[in-house]
């Protein structure tokens, strides 16, 4: 019995919740991963994984067994990348989901310089703004900020995602500027719809006293950059994040509205399964993604320094 490969079925399974998902991302027929599963229970002499027709849950003996197996299985990922970096340089796919709203502007240039220093490492990008689980869908890592859809992942957080209302000059000098939030009411809206907090609008003012309202919008929509380009047309007022609206604004294009009356952050972080931090490819990736945002995002830093917003992050996980 080879148990390293069997207590590798296991964790797969576990962390899927299927059989027949962990058997499609390790390529192996199900009956083999069933087969590799049973031989490690027999060995272990206890049920691991509880089976039914419709799921596949950890039982209290595996339970207490999985995660010493997915250290094991890091372990053993370390010591073969560390002999495989002593002789080649990293190659091979890394497959990345991340959201439109991060990628579309602000990731090429980190890309190019992550293709340049590791030529060999493939990068299969998935942009949406899906909410995905990386086990279940086969991706090494998640950029998101969602909150993680498991316990078992690992969340390292990389900087906030602030948001503002904002409209065009010209929207504001025919419809008036709202000086209250509940003003926002008397205007056509844009808004996110897939925001974690939903229909809930909280409002921040002096002394971070909370005001919540709730909002309906004209348009609703998945698309952050749709957002910007509504409010470009002058036709609302939108809420949309700041690595977003900071070009247009800078530009005089759009104008925040209730400079005064601050919105929660989310943070974009990189979700991933423990049985990846031992991939040398991830490593570097990760590693290169927080090298080069270490200093924070560098459009909240240029509003900032135009005085456009204040410097304090509202944390709204």
């Amino acid at each position: 019995m080879d148990r390293l490969t069997n207590i590798e079925a296991f964790v797969r399974v576990a962390e899927c919740g299927s059989f027949a998902e962990a058997s499609r991302q390790l390529r192996l027929a199900r009956s083999v991963m069933t087969h590799r599963v049973r031989q490690l229970e027999e060995f272990v002499g206890a049920p691991l994984l509880l089976r039914t027709t419709r799921s596949v849950r950890l039982s209290d003996v595996g339970r207490a067994f999985y995660q010493d197996c997915v250290e094991l299985l890091g372990r053993a990922d370390d010591l073969v990348e560390q002999m495989r970096d002593m002789r080649l340089s990293p190659k091979g796919m890394l497959r990345v989901h991340a959201l439109p709203g991060f990628v579309l502007g602000h990731l090429t240039g980190v890309l190019r310089a992550f293709h340049e220093a590791y030529p060999d490492i493939r990068l299969d990008l998935v942009v949406n703004d899906a909410v995905v689980d990386p086990v279940r869908d086969g991706f090494d890592c998640t950029l998101q900020i969602f909150p993680p859809s498991s316990e078992q992942l690992v969340e390292r957080r990389l900087f906030p995602v602030r948001r503002v209302f904002c409209a065009s000059p010209d929207y504001l000098r025919r419809h008036g500027r709202p000086r209250s939030p509940a003003e926002l009411a008397d205007h056509p809206l844009g808004l996110y719809s897939r925001y974690p907090s939903r229909d809930r609008w909280d409002f921040y003012g002096k002394g971070k006293k909370r005001q919540s309202i709730a909002l309906m919008p004209s348009l609703h929509t998945n698309s952050v950059h749709l957002l910007r380009d509504y409010a470009l047309e002058h036709a609302a007022i939108v809420c949309i994040p700041t690595l977003v609206a900071a070009d247009p604004v800078l530009r005089g294009e759009l104008e925040i509205v209730l400079p005064d009356h601050h919105l929660s952050a989310f943070w974009l972080s990189a979700l991933y399964a423990p049985t990846q931090r031992g991939s040398a490819r991830l490593r570097l990736f990760l590693e290169h993604l927080f090298d080069s945002f270490s200093a924070g995002a560098p459009w909240d830093a240029a509003l900032v320094a135009g005085g456009l917003i204040g410097a304090e992050i509202i944390d709204g996980q």
